[in-house]
């Protein structure tokens, strides 16, 4: 059993190793900090994988950008030293019509060249025109994820595996974190486990309104082998993404979506790729959101992926996996922060952009303390 003597606690604990764990490893591991990560399974199998391995940079806006420019260095960094790679090779965001070509034009002039280019469409997608957005990052979460929590046990990491947290109290002023293999203390203790928020402090959950925001996600062989470098975005990406939605022209590309294809914004599709390293396509997704999901899943969702593809690459495509992504959700803020005792904080990225900002927010978690 462990148990970490007062004499002897970490300087920090962090409950969970999906990606926002994992950056609270990093930042305190960077400043010297003794270090722990506790995990009930085995490896990291939730959201921080099941993604698209997008650092979607340039598309947010106000302090989601700020922690995203941020964050997009310590990325740079990090492949450096744990060994995966970080490709630079941006986004590009696919006008189809006129109006979300009227969008990317505004956005172009409101970020400047370093952050948005415009070009004539061209490539196996075509369109009216396409926004470059250099700044944006791509990673393979199957690989990167892992190596990240390898390049943590190199630095003195400890990693407590398939272990259940029960409870934190505290101890005078120093919390414990009561394990299915033993208590575990720290000086400082950050619980990052998603959306799974309101299973160990459900009345923080229901004060931020915290909900499970389920996908619909397709893995796709790539129509005539075709290879496709940067993330791709289209019109339905300019209502997710705040930097895209705040432009004038993004009403009237809702306004038309509402009449031409009503089922797209019922199920909240934002249909975007990514390609990974073996050439296979993921393509999503859709949101549905509710505190606990119904485990069945409506195959009209998969169709209308499946068919909005097909529209996109102007073929017929052929599923190689499936899976339901998940992540946290909340109406009231993007960036769930809160201190139910001293020296302890709850940390959920609710927005659906943890790869994206998770290593430009825990450095200001880690600073609270």
């Amino acid at each position: 059993m462990i148990d970490r003597t007062p004499h002897h606690p970490f300087d920090l604990v962090v409950v969970g190793a999906g990606i926002v764990g994992l950056a609270h490893a990093v930042d305190a591991v960077l400043r010297g900090m003794s270090v722990a990560v506790i995990e009930r399974d085995d490896r990291a199998v939730g959201a921080s994988i099941r993604n698209f391995g997008h650092i979607c940079t340039t598309a947010q806006s106000g302090h989601a950008l700020t922690l995203a420019l941020s964050a997009r260095e310590r990325w740079l960094t990090l492949g450096r030293k744990a060994g995966f790679e970080v490709r630079e090779c941006g986004t590009l965001v696919i006008a189809r019509a006129t109006d979300e070509l009227a969008v990317l034009e505004e956005f172009a002039a409101e970020r400047g060249s370093e952050q948005v280019t415009l070009h004539d469409a061209a490539g196996p997608i075509g369109g009216l025109g396409v926004a470059h957005l250099p700044l944006d990052l791509r990673v393979d979460p199957r690989e990167a994820v892992p190596a990240i929590a390898e390049w943590l046990t190199s630095e003195g990491v400890e990693f407590f595996w398939n272990t259940h947290v029960g409870e934190i109290t505290m101890d005078t002023a120093e919390p414990i974190v009561h394990t299915s293999r033993g208590d575990i203390r720290g000086r400082h203790v950050v619980h990052s486990v998603g959306h799974d928020v309101d299973r160990l402090f459900p009345d923080i959950a229901a004060e931020w309104n915290v909900e499970r925001c389920r996908l619909q996600m397709l893995e796709i062989a790539p129509p005539g082998g075709v290879v496709i470098d940067p993330a791709i975005l289209t019109g339905l990406s300019m209502l997710r993404y705040d930097g895209l939605a705040a432009m004038p022209s993004a009403t009237a590309v809702r306004t038309r979506m509402e009449t031409d294809s009503p089922e797209l914004l019922d199920v909240v599709m934002n249909l975007m790729l990514t390609q990974r390293p073996d050439g296979a396509i993921v393509l999503g997704d859709t949101h549905h959101h509710a505190r606990t999901h119904t485990p069945f899943e409506e195959e009209r969702n998969a169709e209308l992926l499946l068919r909005e593809g097909a529209r996109l690459f102007g073929t017929p495509l052929t599923v190689l996996r499936r899976w339901r992504g998940i992540y946290a959700t909340s109406p009231r803020t993007d960036f769930l922060t809160a201190s139910p005792a001293p020296n302890v904080r709850v940390v959920s990225v609710t927005s659906g952009i943890g790869m994206t900002t998770a290593f430009g927010l825990a450095p200001t978690i880690v600073d609270s303390f």
